[in-house]
């Protein structure tokens, strides 16, 4: 992936926190998070256990199996998440070892 793409994608989740936080407004903006996202194929996809994708991302792995077992629904910032993760796992991932 190129600078570029990282830096963008470093600006989006950025942008994604400070929504969350209530820092700023994007009620003007054009952000879609879907109402229901299939977390095991997320997971599934990247070829990681239960265990990895949850260590990786820094998810509980109680709250990832109520998810995948669909016990309990992501919440909004959740789902956003893991559609940044389902597009772009590497990035991700990669912000979050250097944070």
């Amino acid at each position: 992936m190129n600078k570029k793409a990282e830096r963008s994608i470093l600006r989006g989740a950025r942008q994604a926190l400070a929504f969350v936080r209530s820092e700023i407004d994007l009620s003007k903006g054009q952000i879609h998070i879907p109402h229901e996202i299939d977390v095991k194929r997320i997971r599934a996809k990247l070829g990681l256990t239960q265990a990895q994708f949850a260590r990786e991302f820094g998810f509980s792995i109680d709250t990832l199996r109520h998810w995948e077992q669909g016990r309990r629904v992501p919440d909004g910032p959740a789902r956003a998440y893991l559609k940044v993760i389902d597009h772009a796992p590497k990035a991700v991932a990669k912000a979050l070892k250097a944070a």
